[in-house]
């Protein structure tokens, strides 16, 4: 797939997909933009154009990712974790961005993959 970011998003305790996840990503330089936002979807993945590239240019990102609230409205409390920052850096903007979040309510793994 050329260009774009993609997001999976997975709860390694249930095993199940991070179901209504909200997710924004933002590119922070050259020029500031919300880039995209919405919730995940029953994969656990965002539904948007930029996984195809929209909006996409070389410069500094970051993905937030709603982790606390997720396990707030599943009726859990995530004492430990919150939001969720990740700030990467794209240098080739028709490379794609695959970022794979495997999480539980006291930590994560988050990671550039393929």
């Amino acid at each position: 797939m050329p260009g774009g970011i993609s997001l999976h998003a997975v709860d390694v305790v249930t095993g199940r997909a991070a179901l209504g996840m909200g997710v924004t990503i933002h590119r922070l330089s050259p020029e500031p933009a919300l880039i995209a936002e919405g919730r995940l979807g029953v994969h656990g993945t965002l539904d948007h154009p930029v996984v195809e590239g929209a909006g996409i240019v070389p410069g500094t990102y970051q993905a937030l990712f709603a982790v606390g609230a997720f396990y707030r409205t599943s009726g859990q409390d995530s004492p430990f974790l919150d939001d969720l920052p990740f700030r990467f850096i794209i240098t080739d903007a028709s490379e794609h961005f695959h970022l794979p979040l495997k999480f539980s309510p006291w930590g994560l793994a988050l990671f550039r993959g393929v």
